[in-house]
């Protein structure tokens, strides 16, 4: 069941920053002048997917309670770098973000270090 609680605060983790990412293109990119980012990011504070995506990094949140319950955080934490992952391969094909050698050696590193981390000794 612990590894249930870790892998809801995936989820959640990654849908919140993709549709982040996804709703915050439709709007464009950030007004130079200070009033317009204030009335900017108002907008973007009132459209229902990002805040979805605010509910979705909350419910990560309670799901990490959980696997604190069940794991020590040197264990579980980790495994959130499986996010990294998970958000590079989405991004690539949700918004052709490009792959480099150097972001796929990197991400090997996160997968390796997750391995061996995870290993009882």
């Amino acid at each position: 069941m612990g590894y249930l609680y870790i892998f809801g605060t995936i989820l959640f983790t990654v849908y919140g920053q993709l549709i982040l990412k996804w709703r915050i293109e439709k709007y464009g990119s950030l007004p130079p002048l200070v009033k317009d980012k204030i009335l900017f990011l108002l907008q973007l504070l009132v459209d229902p997917l990002i805040l979805s995506g605010f509910l979705s990094a909350f419910v990560a949140s309670i799901f990490w309670m959980g696997a604190m319950t069940k794991f020590d955080i040197s264990y579980a934490y980790p495994f959130m770098s499986l996010s990294f992952v998970l958000v590079f391969i989405l991004s690539v094909f949700l918004f052709q973000e490009p792959v480099t050698l150097y972001k796929v050696i990197g991400l090997s590193f996160i997968v390796v270090g997750i391995m061996i981390t995870s290993q009882s000794v």
